[in-house]
């Protein structure tokens, strides 16, 4: 399947922040419904040959959620955070850490934004907040642009699915 939209990643050398967008070709309602529902989410976030395992998965205020990849050699890659604002379908506030990296503490605060745009499409920007630069830059040294490119990939294929 051909993409039919890309992926931003951009961050500001120096500062803490990234920002990830893409366009969506479907409503706002199924691609938040996409952010929030557990039978929806772990069909399509992560790496391309990794299962994911939701352990806990609270999408409302204050709720929280936590996640575990596994590759095709067993490793294991475990996710967790809070979400602080879940207003329907407009916006996620979380945070989001990654338990690998070189220890444990390194959080990003993530604010997703739904935008619907005319013909029944959506916009989806993700500002992250990292406690310094090289927490920021340690992210995206871990990989994590193919896991956001694989994630938004799979998403798409997902939402056409719905459509149908």
């Amino acid at each position: 399947m051909q993409k039919k939209y890309e992926t931003k990643i951009s961050g500001e050398p120096g500062k803490q922040e990234l920002l990830i967008t893409r366009r969506f070709d479907a409503p706002r309602e199924l691609v938040f419904r996409a952010y929030t529902d557990p039978e929806l989410y772990v069909q399509w976030l992560g790496p391309l040959r990794r299962k994911i395992t939701l352990e806990k998965f609270e999408p409302t205020n204050c709720g929280s959620w936590r996640y575990i990849h596994r590759d095709e050699d067993g490793n294991e890659y475990a996710f967790h955070g809070v979400h602080h604002e879940v207003t329907r379908p407009e916006r996620i506030i979380s945070t989001f850490e990654f338990e690998g990296l070189p220890e444990p503490g390194h959080a990003s605060l993530e604010m997703a934004t739904f935008e619907e745009l005319p013909g029944g499409k959506t916009w989806v920007m993700t500002k992250a907040v990292f406690q310094s630069v090289a927490d920021r830059d340690g992210m995206v040294q871990s990989g994590m642009k193919k896991g956001v490119n694989d994630s938004h990939d799979r998403l798409d294929e997902l939402l056409a699915k719905k459509q149908k």
